[in-house]
């Protein structure tokens, strides 16, 4: 079950030196008597409350709020109220609220007297209230009402005061006030009122502990909910259970349990306080009452060390506040805190009677609490039975009322008699008994019909009376009532009448009259029948026929009977509106200006004759806008001043007694269209051509209804006056062809639609301006010459201008003319024609208005003439002149006169020169031979060709050629002069030679001069070996003068020749020259193995080496001894030789080669093979060989041998060298410069 706190003032909770705890995890929520509850927090409008979020934090929420907090011990938090204030708490559906109210007389708690409770004391704080984390939100959207009103409450309800504050020790604040909210709305007003409805129904049957209807309780029965208890001397209100209330210092360092069994640090001085404050003895209860008592206690002593020696060190903290406690549900039970005191003693208040009670009493200093002390029990005495409620009416008649009523709370002693008043009737105030007995019903009889009496009762036990309830006005029944004035009609309609009607004047306010009312249908033959029952004063009968007469009477009865029924009287229903009228209909033939409609009346008139026929138009389709064209009672009307060829819709309405009828169908019409009005004269666009004019024109003004679909243009000339048509379109513009220049025109203008065309419109007159010249006729042309031809023409018409210019094209094509002549001459010479040409001509003439027409074109063909003059002459390259042909029988020669593969050139550049030209243009007559004149030399005449090989020239030689053609007409003309050169003669080619062979290679030398070219300009040459089938292929091609031929066989013949080349072309080749390889040596043989056999031989071998090519291999071995020379010790194909005859202190030298045995008898002899060296033998080692024996191997001589190292050996050796070289330096350095 949650605890919920009643709206807090800011001023109390908002001090600076207010503590407020860290909140730690909140722990699992728990319902009812859990050790954790969550509690709202009221915070009204206009106010603040600040509390520590669990992150230390802190968060200020502004009212209107409510603020979930979380209650470690269940307890309620101690409200603390200011003057003219009470707290109250009130359950609701097993929901606690504590409550702060104004004080009001109507407002009491359990019937008595509200407490005035001083401001709060310096020490006031919230410790054990810690906010829930998970519960906390935005403000604005945690206000909402709580059940019972707390949520609603308004500040209004506040007045404006000036708040307690909260001080600490060492400084204050002053106060300030708090604001007042001193408007009222209708919410909260209502919100007051159920507040104190409510409360007063908790107070009056659960706030007491019993409901008034229940039966009296023992004196020691104890109630489920606690009351309100006060203090006299203290502060009133709720504090935290003393259970579950723990010290909480100020400072951390002694241990002490908080809200979730956290620990919290204590210095030593806190701990001896809070032991002080734990060391308070058992309270004392005297001066017991009804509902009251008086608590005393003695204040906290100082408690005993181990030593059982009390602690003088330690003074008692001079302001000392007491949290008084109760519980009526035992010793055990859960306690209430009253609130804190100053004093050792406190006045209990507000106590039920005949109720056990348990008090016990906390010390509390600064920010420490005490433990409880030893709880000490007492009961309230009984008392008088509290104020029943007030009797109610069981049934009554016009002469009796039974009244009953219910037992109230006896307070400990039996009711016994119930006290029974009443004022007889009187009304002055004045109550006299009438029942005294223990009944809880009585029968009040003899009463005057239709009258008011007051009633008021007590309870009586053995303790005494009790106060009387409130007082109640009961009243008797009345008689028949008189006949009401016949009903009045309020309103009418269609279908339903409402009427009204007044109460009998005769009958009391206070009897309970009811109504029937009767109707009848005219005609119906049923007679009245009832169609309401009931107090209401006014009825609406529905569900009624139009236009119909009713008759309506009205009669009351109560419970004494039914009167007579009022007079009848007769009310119509309205009639309804008529139905839409027919769909009109046309008659006669629609006119374009206007038609006649007609209509037929409506099938249902609403129970009323038509009065009117309203009749509407609409110009179009669209129906946005009707206008009123009739209004009257006849059935047809004739709609005029229309538009032709519009369309129109028209519909209409009726109008009678009950209405206007709903919009019959619409009929739509179209008026005929007529051929449109006159158009305005057509009117002249720019300036008047000669032949051409543009007119232009604008629609008509009127159009006939229909849109203009064609315009029709007339033209009169100047000598004819019949008209005729030259224009036809819909276009507003046309341009009018064909006519003279100079001349008067007159145009008019007429429109058509689909009626037809309308009215011609005036008359306009145009003049034509002067035109351009006519064509001229087709020009005459007369050759004079090959190359010149004379054209004449004639003048054309002028058509109202002089000619000023004629203008004359030529042209080869007859597209592609130009005008060639300009001026006002009638001929004109054409000069530097080509001969046998087709030229063609036209002439036209120009004026003042404008250029005339060309003529014809007429076609000119010049005669024919001598060849043109060659225009280009081109040289032939070497590459077309070796493969230019003189004749067959040339070709034959050459092929039987190569001697290899490659032909030879028939014609040298060096005497010979190529030419060939362009073929020029014949000029009609085809050319026969062409003349090419070498200047000095006798020209040369060929045949009609264009290629020419000029021979037996000189090498080196520059020469000026021009050429000229010949036709059957005679010579054209020469050519430009060309100058061409002759080539030098090319080089012959050198002698080779070879200077170096070997049995792989061949160094072929040629020619005299360095190994490479020292200039540029120096003949090159071009180096060719022959293949095995007879081919040349190129071996080498540069300017130098050696070449080493390589990767040859042995013992082979090789075929080569040269060829010198420069810039004068290649020379010829040079006579084939054959070189062959020697054969080759064998090659070196490994080092042989010596092995001594004994002190005077030994024996040498060393590996055999394949045959060369067939050839047998011998070896040749030698010896020599000391330092003296080698000799010849064997020589044969042998691989090992026994060398004897040695001298022991001597050493030998042995080394072997190989020697190559030609066929043809003569060897070759191989390189030889390195020395092995034969070591003299020891003393002691020869020694040891005797005793072995001489033909031991153990007794052998140990044979050291002596090899040379190879190149690539010693290149590694060195490299191996420098590499450790290298390492110890790194090492070196990485040791003693980097560390």
């Amino acid at each position: 079950m949650a605890d919920h706190t009643p709206p807090l003032e800011s001023g109390q909770l908002l001090s600076p030196e207010l503590p407020i705890l860290a909140s730690p995890p909140p722990p699992a929520m728990v319902n009812g008597e859990g050790p954790q509850q969550v509690i709202l927090v009221q915070v009204n409008p206009g106010e603040a409350f600040t509390i520590r979020r669990e992150d230390g934090q802190f968060q200020c929420i502004t009212g209107p709020a409510q603020v979930p907090m979380m209650s470690p011990n269940g307890s309620v938090p101690p409200i603390y109220v200011p003057p003219g204030y009470v707290s109250q708490i009130i359950e609701e559906n097993g929901v606690r609220r504590v409550l702060v109210l104004p004080q009001q007389p109507d407002f009491h708690p359990g019937g008595h007297s509200p407490l005035h409770h001083p401001p709060p004391p310096p020490h006031a704080h919230m410790p054990a209230f810690i906010p829930h984390p998970a519960m906390m939100g935005p403000p604005p959207h945690l206000y909402t009402g709580m059940p019972g009103g707390v949520g609603d409450m308004s500040s209004q309800y506040i007045p404006q005061y000036h708040p307690a504050h909260i001080f600490s020790e060492q400084d204050s604040h002053s106060q300030h006030g708090r604001q007042s909210f001193l408007h009222r709305d209708d919410r909260a007003n209502k919100t007051h009122e159920r507040l104190q409805k409510k409360l007063k129904e908790r107070q009056g049957g659960g706030g007491g502990g019993q409901v008034k209807d229940s039966p009296p309780s023992s004196p020691q029965k104890s109630c489920s909910s606690p009351p309100v208890v006060g203090i006299h001397n203290g502060i009133g209100g709720k504090g935290l259970d003393a259970d579950h209330r723990h010290g909480v210092a100020c400072s951390d360092k002694q241990t002490v349990k908080g809200k979730n069994g956290e620990s919290r640090e204590l210095d030593k001085e806190a701990q001896a306080l809070l032991a002080l404050l734990s060391n308070i003895s058992k309270p004392v209860v005297s001066d017991i009452q009804a509902r009251g008592a008086v608590v005393s206690w003695s204040a906290p002593t100082r408690p005993e060390s181990e030593n059982n020696s009390v602690e003088d060190d330690f003074r008692l903290p001079e302001a000392l506040s007491y949290e008084v406690a109760f519980s009526i549900n035992g010793k055990d039970g859960k306690y209430q805190n009253v609130n804190s005191v100053h004093e050792l003693s406190a006045t209990l208040e507000n106590l039920r009677p005949a109720t056990d009670y348990h008090v016990r009493v906390q010390a509390a200093s600064n920010c420490l609490l005490g433990s409880p002390s030893e709880a000490v029990s007492f009961t309230t005495l009984s008392c008088e039975p509290d104020p029943p409620s007030p009797p109610k009416k069981a049934s009554g008649t016009k002469n009796t009322l039974v009244l009953t009523w219910k037992a109230p709370c006896d307070n400990g002693s039996k009711i016994k008699n119930y006290v029974l008043q009443w004022d007889e009737g009187k009304g002055t105030g004045t109550f006299e008994q009438c029942y005294y007995g223990p009944q809880k019903q009585y029968r009040v009889t003899k009463l005057t019909p239709a009258s008011r009496y007051s009633f008021r009762l007590a309870a009586k036990n053995d303790m005494g009376v009790s106060e009387f309830s409130e007082v109640v006005d009961l009243f008797t029944s009345c008689s028949v009532p008189l006949p009401p004035f016949p009903p009045e009609l309020e309103m009418a309609g269609v279908t339903f009448l409402t009427m009204k009607w007044q109460r009998p004047s005769s009958s009391p306010k206070e009897d309970d009259i009811y109504y029937i009312l009767e109707m009848e249908e005219e005609g119906s033959g049923y007679g009245f029948q009832p169609s309401y029952d009931g107090d209401e004063l006014s009825h609406t009968v529905r569900n009624l026929r139009r236009s119909t007469k009713y008759k309506f009477r009205v009669a009351a009865y109560n419970s004494e009977g039914k009167s007579n029924p009022s007079q009848v009287v007769e009310f119509i229903t309205k009639p309804d509106r008529p139905s839409c009228p027919f769909r009109p209909v046309i008659r006669g033939r629609v006119q374009p200006d206007s038609f006649k409609m007609a209509w037929e009346p409506p099938k249902d008139n609403g129970g009323a004759e038509v009065t009117k026929y309203v009749v509407e138009l609409s110009e179009g389709l669209s129906g946005l806008l009707w206008g009123l064209v009739y209004s009257g009672p006849d059935l047809e009307h004739v709609c005029d001043g229309l538009k032709p060829g519009c369309c129109y819709q028209a519909r209409l309405y009726c109008i009678s007694e009950g209405g206007q009828s709903p919009l019959s169908e619409t009929l739509q019409v179209q008026t005929p269209a007529v051929p449109p009005g006159p158009c305005l004269p057509p009117r002249l666009v720019g300036k008047p051509k000669a032949r051409e004019v543009q007119l232009r024109w604008g629609p008509p003004q009127v159009d006939g209804g229909s849109p203009v679909s064609c315009y029709s243009v007339e033209i009169s000339g100047p000598q004819s006056e019949e008209n005729r048509e030259v224009y036809q379109g819909t276009e507003l513009d046309c341009s009018v062809g064909g006519l003279l220049p100079g001349k008067t025109y007159s145009f008019r203008l007429k429109a058509a639609n689909k009626a037809g065309f309308g009215p011609l419109s005036e008359r306009c007159e145009v003049t034509t301006g002067p035109g351009a010249p006519e064509q001229c006729k087709a020009p005459s042309t007369t050759c004079k010459s090959p190359s010149c031809v004379v054209v004449s023409w004639e003048t054309p018409p002028c058509n109202g201008a002089p000619v000023t210019e004629f203008r004359l094209e030529w042209g080869a094509a007859e597209g592609s003319m130009q005008v060639c002549y300009s001026g006002p001459g009638l001929s004109h010479e054409m000069k530097g024609l080509l001969p046998a040409t087709n030229y063609f001509c036209r002439v036209q003439a120009v004026n003042m208005a404008g250029v005339g027409p060309f003529s014809e074109a007429v076609l000119c063909q010049t005669p024919c003439s001598v060849p043109a003059a060659v225009s280009n002459i081109y040289i032939l390259k070497e590459s077309e002149l070796q493969k230019f042909e003189t004749s067959a029988d040339e070709d034959e020669e050459e092929e039987e006169e190569r001697v290899d593969s490659r032909p030879q050139p028939v014609f040298s550049p060096s005497t010979c020169l190529g030419i060939s030209w362009d073929s020029p243009c014949d000029h009609g007559s085809e050319i026969t031979s062409y003349l090419i004149d070498l200047g000095e030399r006798q020209p040369i005449v060929v045949g009609p060709v264009t290629k020419y090989i000029i021979q037996h020239l000189q090498p080196d030689t520059s020469y000026r050629i021009r050429i000229q053609a010949q036709n059957s007409l005679g010579t054209g003309p020469f050519s430009h002069t060309f100058k061409l050169k002759t080539k030098p003669l090319p080089p012959q080619p050198p002698r080779l030679e070879c200077t170096a062979f070997s049995h792989q290679t061949l160094r072929l030398k040629w020619g005299d001069g360095p190994p490479k070219a020292a200039t540029s300009d120096a003949p090159q040459y071009h180096l060719q070996m022959g293949d095995k089938n007879g081919r040349f292929i190129s071996l080498y091609k540069g300017p130098c003068h050696t070449h080493k031929v390589q990767r040859l066989n042995e013992s082979t013949s090789y075929t080569f020749r040269i060829q010198a080349f420069n810039e004068a072309g290649e020379g010829p080749f040079s006579s084939v020259y054959t070189f062959t390889t020697p054969r080759s040596p064998p090659p070196p043989v490994k080092a042989p193995k010596v092995e001594r056999l004994d002190e005077n031989s030994c024996e040498v071998t060393w590996e055999a080496l394949p045959l060369m090519k067939g050839d047998p291999v011998i070896y040749s071995l030698q010896c020599m001894m000391g330092n003296s020379e080698f000799k010849q010790a064997f020589k044969g194909s042998s691989t090992s030789f026994h060398v004897q005859n040695l001298q022991p202190s001597n050493d030998y030298r042995f080394r072997v080669c190989a020697i190559r045995q030609c066929q043809d008898a003569t060897e070759l002899s191989g390189p030889y093979s390195p020395t092995v060296t034969l070591i003299p033998q020891r003393n002691d080692a020869a020694s040891g060989s005797g005793a072995a024996g001489p033909g031991s191997r153990t007794a052998t001589e140990s044979v050291r041998t002596r090899q040379s190292l190879t190149d690539e050996q010693c290149a590694f050796l060195l490299l191996m060298v420098f590499a450790v070289i290298a390492i110890l330096i790194a090492f070196v350095i990485q040791y003693f410069v980097i560390k």
